[in-house]
């Protein structure tokens, strides 16, 4: 059984509804130590599998190189989508996805030359402007100009969006997004609108964060590192839905029942979670009822 697909917004691109998120591949001293042979059985699985959508970043340490290295004589098989505005020199003391990052012309135009070379292709499928900067950052920078560049150079096909509310109202409202990458899930629902936003507009959704980082699981270093959302599932009471259901496999159900959302990414290292997620992802969305359930409890945790 193939992985249901969708197609992300006005591109026209069908994707499947579960798609890669490759941040899993930054390697240390961000993550985890990476045994070469190991990332390349893993992407080559994800490909194999039919998942055809990989999402990446400058940002994620050696994620591109792995990607390029691995499965870029497989480029045609899958939508290609990193991210733009990232700094190009390393700093071990900076978080990942953090630092000061700079939507210069120069910098973006720089930066997808780097991701181009490091992912071993001519084009991006699609290139997101990284961690949401504002409206009059967008504007005071030429951002989208420079986009527009870069397409018609062929080096990009889509431009997209990493958002966050607030500026993810502005970023929606603009309408050159072809792509919003938006984080949601049942026990993270704030941009629930704004996924319904996104879509009427046209654009084309991403859900980040789609697995509620790993909380559902139990896993120490999840429930450690995100106490909030792991208190959202215990009080609203979410393990007593699952009727025969993985917590992970209820969280990716119900993420997929935003019918607003085109493709859910998730990172893993773990095959036989990345399998897992594959036959969650194909039993479909949650029951009508028990989704309306888990809601009304996370409502009343978080508020409406």
């Amino acid at each position: 059984m193939s992985i249901p697909t969708r197609i992300l917004g006005r591109t026209g691109l069908e994707v499947t509804e579960l798609a890669y998120g490759a941040m899993e591949l930054r390697g240390s001293p961000k993550g985890r130590d990476l045994v070469e042979e190991d990332v390349g059985r893993l992407l080559n699985t994800v490909l194999d599998s039919g998942i055809t959508l990989i999402d990446t970043s400058i940002d994620y340490g050696l994620s591109e190189e792995l990607i390029g290295r691995h499965v870029g004589h497989r480029r045609d098989e899958f939508v290609l989508a990193s991210k733009c505005g990232c700094p190009l020199v390393e700093d071990p003391d900076l978080p990942t996805r953090m630092g000061p990052h700079d939507y210069s012309r120069a910098n973006i135009v720089a930066g997808v030359d780097q991701s181009l070379r490091r992912l071993r292709t001519d084009h991006l499928d699609l290139l997101q402007v990284h961690l949401t900067p504002s409206r009059e950052t967008l504007e005071s920078d030429d951002v989208v100009a420079t986009l527009r560049e870069l397409q018609a150079s062929g080096k990009v096909r889509f431009i997209g969006m990493s958002g966050v509310l607030p500026h993810l109202s502005d970023h929606i409202a603009m309408g050159v997004f072809d792509v919003l990458q938006i984080p949601y899930s049942i026990v993270q629902p704030k941009h629930a609108d704004a996924i319904d936003a996104a879509a009427a507009s046209g654009a084309g959704v991403i859900v980040r964060g789609g697995a509620a980082r790993g909380v559902p699981s139990g896993g120490e270093r999840a429930t450690e590192r995100n106490p909030d959302l792991t208190d959202v599932w215990g009080r609203a009471g979410l393990q007593a839905l699952l009727d025969g259901m993985s917590a992970m496999e209820f969280t990716l159900r119900a993420t997929l029942s935003h019918p607003g959302m085109t493709t859910n990414i998730v990172g893993t290292l773990n095959p036989d979670h990345l399998a897992e997620n594959i036959a969650a992802t194909r039993r479909g969305p949650l029951p009508a009822d028990l989704l309306e359930e888990a809601r009304r409890r996370v409502a009343a945790v978080v508020g409406p």
